[in-house]
């Protein structure tokens, strides 16, 4: 990612001016504007440590004088207790953009923890499972989340509703089945000059023998499906198509879906419900 974009600049601008508003009246009140501070950036707990040039990149456009030094690269496992950086400038931008910064970095880094847990278990079993993101993010936040995913040794599902066809069970109900719903996808696919990967949401093993009935169907997603209802529907699907297992997965029984040796699981928890990995921000006046 390019922290440095014009894209990404605009949305951390208008999230300063979120925060800040007419201003840091805390920091102003209590500060004076010539102060100069040191920040020391430590990581309070195991895990993944990902965005350190994301947080720089925001603490240089509030103040481009401020002096960054990160200790660490992005993507390493450390352990709690490692610096990660230290900054040295203006105590009041400090101050001012530390929630902000701490905020987007926890966040990345639990995303990228959390991916590195999943994988690690998945190796763990020596399947060649690949973990995979959802749309299920926080809007303003979905290319922050799929980076710190693939950081993590993730892989990314569709950006967006955009990239991929992808039918689920309210576009397969309303259109009449899966086969009516494919058959619209393929229409469009050739009027639009699309090509774009088709993925097939299925309940059940009947559901499954239909999409593989299908023409253009590309993978087809096993919803909710136990790890043994997994390795039937392997077994019926033998290879022709990608599967993907959704539903009801999460680190407590991942090994147990991973064992199937099914091509994809996603896990929405990886954005939608992530813990953020507990890293401080000190700073003292110099």
């Amino acid at each position: 990612m390019d922290f440095y974009s014009e894209a990404w600049q605009r949305q951390v601008e208008a999230w300063l001016n979120e925060d800040l508003a007419s201003g840091d009246v805390s920091t102003l009140a209590c500060i004076p504007a010539q102060a100069q501070a040191h920040s020391r950036m430590l990581l309070k707990e195991e895990g993944m440590v990902v965005g350190l040039e994301m947080a720089k990149a925001l603490l240089l456009q509030v103040n481009p004088e401020l002096d960054f030094q990160a200790h660490v690269a992005d993507g390493q496992w450390l352990p709690a207790g490692t610096l990660l950086a230290e900054v040295r400038g203006s105590a009041q931008s400090l101050l001012s953009a530390e929630r902000l910064m701490l905020n987007l970095l926890q966040h990345a880094s639990g995303i990228a923890t959390a991916t590195q847990r999943a994988v690690r278990i998945v190796q763990s079993v020596q399947s060649p499972t690949r973990i995979l993101d959802t749309r299920k993010t926080l809007p303003g936040l979905r290319s922050l989340e799929k980076w710190s995913v693939k950081m993590g040794g993730g892989e990314n599902h569709r950006m967006g509703l955009y990239d991929m066809y992808m039918l689920k069970d309210n576009h397969i109900d309303t259109a009449g089945g899966i086969r009516q719903a494919v058959e619209a996808v393929n229409r469009h696919r050739q009027q639009q000059g699309l090509d774009l990967a088709l993925e097939v949401e299925t309940r059940n093993l009947n559901e499954v023998r239909e999409a593989l009935d299908c023409e253009g169907v590309q993978r087809v997603m096993l919803d909710n499906f136990s790890p043994a209802l997994i390795r039937e529907a392997l077994s019926l699907i033998q290879g022709r198509v990608e599967t993907e297992a959704s539903g009801g997965i999460h680190l407590g029984n991942l090994k147990e879906y991973a064992e199937t040796q099914v091509d994809f699981i996603s896990l929405g928890a990886l954005t939608h419900s992530v813990k953020a990995l507990d890293i401080s921000f000190k700073t003292s006046i110099l």
